[in-house]
């Protein structure tokens, strides 16, 4: 290869090298200084924090999130189906009142091992 054939890659990497260049200088010279966030408490409808910020939830909530995790499947696979539903035909609905109904017996389950209960 001659030095001809390689002048638009150097040419396009200068371009770039001093463009990033600049970008890293604007940003700097624009850029707020603020405290550093060891000192700024987080905002809570004007409260101080009760506990840490890395503390852990308790676990009533799992079982929640976990039934929450499960409805947003669902609406993951709701949304296809509606609009493949019409060219399928009762297939696609036989199917999805099958997935609808593991999945309020799974909720049943959850209900009945107290996963609602808050006590």
């Amino acid at each position: 290869m001659h030095t001809s054939d390689w002048q638009p890659v150097l040419l396009l990497l200068g371009i770039t090298l001093v463009s990033v260049a600049l970008l890293f200088g604007a940003a700097a010279a624009v850029r707020v200084t603020r405290e550093p966030l060891q000192a700024v408490a987080p905002f809570s409808g004007g409260l101080g924090p009760t506990e840490h910020p890395f503390s852990r939830f308790h676990v009533r909530w799992y079982p929640v999130t976990l039934v929450f995790l499960a409805f947003d499947m669902e609406m993951l696979f709701m949304y296809p189906w509606t609009l493949v539903v019409g060219e399928v035909g009762v297939t696609a609905v036989v199917e999805m009142f099958l997935f609808l109904g593991i999945l309020m017996a799974a909720v049943a389950y959850a209900w009945r091992e107290g996963a609602f209960r808050w006590s």
